[in-house]
């Protein structure tokens, strides 16, 4: 399986991350290796060698079968589920690789950066309209709707679908809104779904 993320998907987050508030004219994509995966309750261990961790809580969508070239308006469906995730960015280096105009993979895909919720029936749900939250400490730190997205879940898949193809069981991370920030040790990060709490897991 692969996971397949999209970066800079909601505007506020855009213009807090580096000023920019142009729609790109594709998604911004990359990728994360599945050694990034912790699900749901696991800790999340700080890497000491990293520098600054930040948190981006983000809708993850769970495709369920196979699909080539999808065209947007059948893409809902090629996925079932969908959960709340965090995309745990690795910043210092991120801003580092971008300056020197280096590829930026290793901030985003290194071990235990794709934090996972419990998934819940897509059926249940409408996809452009879902409003999900992460709160630390029980502060509420993010808090957006899908409707806000740039590129809505089904555009992404089909585009993504053109490069390569999806298979059962790859996840794609939405993007993240605005509130993105640095996590602290001994912190507890809870992630919902509107009042259903999906993701619940520890700073370690």
């Amino acid at each position: 399986m692969k996971i397949i993320a999209v970066g800079k998907n909601y505007k506020e987050h855009a213009l807090e991350f580096d000023g920019s508030c142009e729609k790109p004219a594709v998604p911004i994509i990359f990728m994360k290796p599945d050694s990034a995966i912790i699900k749901n309750g696991k800790h999340f261990y700080v890497p000491d060698f990293l520098g600054r961790i930040d948190y981006e809580a983000e809708i993850v969508v769970r495709i369920n079968k196979l699909g080539k070239s999808i065209p947007a308006r059948f893409a809902h469906r090629y996925y079932d589920a969908i959960t709340v995730g965090i995309d745990f960015t690795a910043r210092d280096l991120q801003r580092k690789l971008i300056a020197e105009g280096e590829p930026w993979d290793m901030s985003k895909g290194f071990d235990g950066s794709a934090v996972l919720g419990d998934f819940r029936p897509v059926e249940n749900y409408d996809i452009n309209n879902i409003e999900f939250s992460l709160t630390i400490d029980d502060k509420v730190v993010q808090k957006a709707n899908t409707s806000q997205m740039l590129f809505p879940v089904d555009e992404v898949i089909a585009y993504v679908s053109r490069f390569c193809t999806l298979k059962t069981g790859d996840l794609i991370f939405t993007g993240t809104p605005a509130g993105a920030g640095p996590v602290t040790i001994g912190t507890h990060l809870k992630g919902y779904i509107g009042e259903e709490k999906l993701l619940d897991f520890h700073i370690r």
